[in-house]
């Protein structure tokens, strides 16, 4: 990625114009995840309603998402008429680890919850940005003290690959004021206090004072809550 882009990115303040900017300058494979919650759903809105093809839209569906997730995945290729690429976890891993561990094995140890994670989300990603030169993430500095010093646009060593993070200081007033605006579908358990949405069996809604990540693998130590996606 050369300067002019990277310095654009960093600079400018408009969502839609920067992803419009980037997938008309810069010529090797973009690709966006989205796991459709609120931030993803912004991002995906100004990818598709500006019909900016060259960045590929994918989720890594695990076999365990709520759902209300899988109806805003519909309701989001519905409103959009666009493709959103889907990866799965290889079978063989995923029958071994539940043959062998059980089905919630997640619930007995971190080492478990993490193999379980690898196996769902690691390994199908590493596909998914296979030749990708450029990550769209819907990461924010607000979700979580991790991400606090992640920056806008960052190169990732291990994946040699730039990871850019468009929404990275947005608020999550800014980010709810702009799915209201542009009548964008969300997922309906947003409205029910889950916050940051993923597994079924690992996600729950916040109680009053928790913050963030708290309803996600909540019976693990806090310092412990990622699942290997993001470093």
């Amino acid at each position: 990625m050369n300067t002019k882009i990277i310095q654009f990115l960093e600079n400018a303040n408009d969502l839609q114009q920067e992803l419009e900017f980037l997938a008309e300058n810069f010529n090797d494979k973009i690709v966006f995840s989205t796991s459709f919650g609120i931030e993803d759903q912004v991002i995906s809105h100004a990818v598709f309603s500006q019909n900016l093809d060259a960045i590929e839209v994918f989720t890594l569906d695990t076999g365990r998402f709520f759902a209300e997730t899988y109806a805003v995945w519909d309701k989001t290729l519905l409103q959009y008429n666009k493709p959103i690429k889907a990866y799965y976890p290889n079978t063989q891993k995923v029958e071994s680890h539940v043959n062998e561990n059980g089905i919630n094995a997640f619930y007995n140890s971190i080492e478990l919850r993490k193999e379980c994670c690898y196996i769902r989300k690691v390994e199908p990603l590493g596909r998914a940005l296979n030749g990708a030169k450029v990550w769209i993430t819907g990461l924010r500095t607000e979700q979580s003290e991790n991400r606090n010093s992640l920056k806008k646009i960052e190169w990732d060593e291990e994946k040699q690959l730039y990871k850019y993070n468009p929404l990275i200081n947005w608020t999550t007033a800014e980010v709810t004021n702009f799915l209201k605006k542009f009548g964008v579908p969300y997922n309906t358990l947003h409205d029910e206090n889950f916050v940051s949405i993923g597994c079924a069996p690992c996600t729950r809604a916040l109680k009053p004072g928790e913050n963030f990540r708290d309803g996600r693998w909540w019976w693990e130590d806090k310092s412990k809550k990622e699942c290997g996606l993001h470093r």
